[in-house]
């Protein structure tokens, strides 16, 4: 790279987070912190601000801004606390590239201000597009932003089609590990606890994302966003189950021909592909040996055990602020659950039935978009209660 890139990483202490600073530590060639974000994570926030000396920070819960401010103020690091700072940090001219890794529905106003203040998006919070997908690209399509995908599957996918943009797309292929109750019925479902939900075969990932995964969620909502990165319709996506992880997503053109992108799990690689984008840097990672993986395997998704995956299907072809509701009471169920207050097969009740109740809305606004799920929220929680 002729230049470094000065990368602001919104969510710095979480799972995406973390390993984007190993990344750019691997790389001080080539990129430059300049912004961290925290929400809660005070402490981690302090350190990495020392180690990495970006120009701000911004926790987002101002309740720590004097012990981040007292921390960083003889380090000569900007700190601004609230969500307000938090959406208008990314007016710095100095930022090349802003890496949204924050959980949730909290990513989407940031991001909307990312764009509109004209920065590359490297794209880990899936629930954005989820959210609000349409509104997002368009944005982005008057600004003249590029979002890069940093979701190894749709990573996988922009990564089958350099070189091929030009190329119409038949479909796109999805895959999915299945989690680690691939297999099980609704009846052994009924009693599995978070300690096991957590424990995913192949990916190391945050409390909320692991649990998307074991339930198929995770995979819904990559559906729908793939939807948005890639103009598609809801029949040109696939889901195939492969529990291997090593096919992180394939493109199949119109010829027939189908292009897919492999390697071990590791999320630090489309990580820097996303950052480091049009360049590939080397890297350190571990390599893929075919002689370990003798039997790649592929099989459907049980749809009818896991419904959240129908159930994200369902809202995609409803389109509107149907996703918008999805989202919001997957994120209230997944935290009840993780909160021991329901079982696993309850979190797609709460959802589907929030899905029924919540007012649907077919050209939503920004504001509509905020009131769904602020409604859907309030909604799911009743249903719990």
């Amino acid at each position: 790279m002729s230049e470094k890139k000065n990368i602001a990483i919104l969510g710095s202490t979480g799972s995406i987070g973390t390993q984007a600073l190993e990344v750019i530590e691997a790389n001080p060639e080539s990129f430059q912190v300049e912004v961290l974000t925290a929400q809660n994570n005070y402490e981690l926030l302090i350190q990495q601000a020392r180690k990495y000396k970006p120009n701000a920070v911004v926790i987002s819960n101002d309740a720590h801004y004097k012990t981040v401010f007292d921390a960083l103020d003889p380090e000569d690091i900007k700190v601004y606390a609230g969500e307000k700072a938090l959406a208008s940090v990314t007016d710095m001219d100095s930022i090349d590239v802003v890496l949204t890794a924050l959980v949730g529905y909290s990513g989407v106003k940031p991001t909307i201000r990312a764009i509109e203040s004209g920065k590359n998006i490297a794209l880990a919070n899936k629930e954005t597009l989820v959210v609000a997908g349409e509104l997002i690209t368009k944005l982005a399509q008057e600004k003249a932003v590029n979002i890069y995908p940093v979701d190894s599957e749709h990573s996988a996918i922009f990564q089958c089609l350099v070189g091929d943009f030009h190329n119409p797309i038949e479909k796109i292929i999805l895959t999915a590990s299945g989690g680690p109750f691939r297999g099980k019925n609704p009846e052994e479902l009924a009693h599995v606890t978070k300690q096991q939900a957590l424990k995913h075969p192949n990916w190391d990932m945050g409390a909320k994302v692991t649990i998307d995964s074991a339930s198929l969620m995770n995979k819904g909502l990559e559906v729908i966003e793939a939807k948005w990165l890639f103009n598609l319709k809801p029949e040109q996506i696939d889901v195939v189950v492969h529990p291997q992880s090593i096919i992180h997503s394939m493109v199949q053109f119109e010829d027939g021909s189908i292009k897919a992108q492999m390697g071990l799990p590791d999320m630090k690689l489309p990580i820097q592909y996303a950052i480091a984008y049009p360049e590939r840097l080397k890297s350190n990672f571990p390599r893929f040996d075919f002689t370990q993986y003798p039997q790649l395997t592929f099989e459907q998704p049980d749809t009818t055990t896991f419904r959240n995956l129908a159930l994200a299907y369902e809202a995609l072809k409803k389109g509107g602020n149907m996703p918008c509701i999805l989202n919001a009471a997957n994120e209230i169920a997944v935290e009840e659950f993780l909160k021991d207050n329901i079982g696993f097969l309850q979190m797609s009740d709460i959802v589907e039935k929030c899905m029924e109740k919540i007012s649907f809305i077919s050209t939503p606004s920004l504001e509509d978009y905020v009131n769904t799920d602020k409604e859907t929220r309030i909604k799911a929680l009743q249903l719990i209660k």
